[in-house]
């Protein structure tokens, strides 16, 4: 997160307790190597892992808020103690009994610092539920899901329309099944910007924001239950159910896990804002950028000053990747001889993307 966003909203408590990214676009877009030297806005962490995955020489996790930081380092304690089929009843995306989870949870302790482990002590319910559940976020998604969703449709109807279905018959669905008049009616009221500000971001994360929010989710919402394949959706899953059925994010996925373990030495991460991190750090030159959506929360001036700062630390080649939500960030014409859009790649990939909601997936090389 940004220092900007600092100054008006609460970071003392996790906002993100998964990253609602998608991974797969973000690795396909910056086409990490070896080499490469990452930085990646840390968040809940499974994207910084994800890109561990690829083997980069090393990658930089950085976040001002030492909740987020602390759920890093438990993803990091996680994947160096216990088996893929633990790392899941942690985090929630599988059933496991409240005492399972505290028990993994003392196994991965000792490998936490002292303060993420004072934070997670502090939060044995959390643990309990599946650490995955413990945000902000995920706890308005958990309203949704219980108070919501049965208003609009059975039980049946959600598992009909997350099974692996053609495109002909989920838009039939869709239709005819799905798309009444109490899921538009609630939909639009839950995913409104007062309700959404108040019990599932912040307020303040929509000063720069101008667009109409729940017509924006509705619509991204039905091309992710139409155009895109539900059985294939983990965010879509754990919105809908609470857990990952069919499908896992990147980072949670069996193959990458023993990849992901090998390469946690090459992570490291800092609980600092991104543009005090790039001002005051002694940092290598940097090859890949993650940059999450933080760009939403800067005013379109802190937005360019920062935009400077990570084009003076990369070097010709490097890139960067980052979402807009509702407010639109892109690199300006000022800077067009210093950055170039990868429109054609990140127009391909946002089809992609199956965090279905944000408005625009932005790829941008450093001439």
């Amino acid at each position: 997160m940004p220092a900007e966003i600092a100054q008006v909203a609460d970071f003392s408590q996790i906002r993100y307790a998964q990253c609602w990214e998608d991974a797969d676009i973000l690795l396909s877009a910056l086409d990490i190597q070896p080499a490469h030297i990452c930085l990646s806005v840390a968040s809940a962490g499974d994207n910084t892992l994800a890109m561990l995955s690829r083997s980069p020489k090393k990658v930089i996790a950085v976040d001002l808020n030492p909740a987020q930081i602390a759920c890093l380092e438990l993803r990091v304690a996680a994947y160096r103690q216990l088996s893929h089929p633990e790392l899941l009843e942690l985090i929630g995306s599988v059933p496991a009994a409240p005492a399972a989870r505290i028990n993994l949870y003392r196994r991965c302790r000792s490998h936490l610092s002292a303060a993420s482990r004072q934070f997670w002590d502090e939060r044995p319910n959390a643990i309990a539920t599946g650490t995955g559940s413990a945000g902000k976020f995920e706890r308005y998604l958990t309203l949704f899901r219980r108070y919501i969703l049965p208003l609009t449709h059975s039980r049946d109807k959600i598992a009909q329309i997350l099974k692996s279905l053609t495109p002909e018959e989920r838009q039939t669905f869709y239709t005819q099944h799905w798309n009444n008049w109490q899921w538009q009616l609630l939909f639009r009221l839950f995913f409104s910007r007062f309700v959404l500000g108040r019990f599932g971001r912040d307020p303040s994360f929509f000063q720069y924001v101008q667009a109409g929010v729940a017509e924006h989710l509705l619509e991204r919402t039905r091309y992710a239950l139409t155009d895109l394949n539900p059985a294939e959706n983990p965010y879509l899953q754990w919105i809908a159910t609470g857990q990952h059925l069919t499908a896992l994010p990147c980072a949670l996925r069996p193959e990458n896990f023993q990849p992901i373990r090998a390469n946690l030495d090459r992570l490291e991460w800092h609980c600092t804002p991104l543009e005090d991190f790039l001002e005051t750090s002694p940092i290598p030159t940097i090859d890949r950028y993650n940059l999450s959506n933080v760009f939403e929360y800067m005013s379109p001036h802190n937005y360019h000053r920062v935009l400077e700062q990570l084009i003076r630390a990369g070097r010709p080649g490097s890139r960067l990747a980052y979402w807009n939500l509702l407010a639109e960030r892109r690199r300006p014409e000022s800077m067009a001889n210093r950055l170039r859009p990868l429109t054609e790649l990140s127009s391909h990939l946002y089809r992609q993307d199956k965090a279905f909601f944000y408005s625009a997936f932005i790829l941008e090389e450093i001439i």
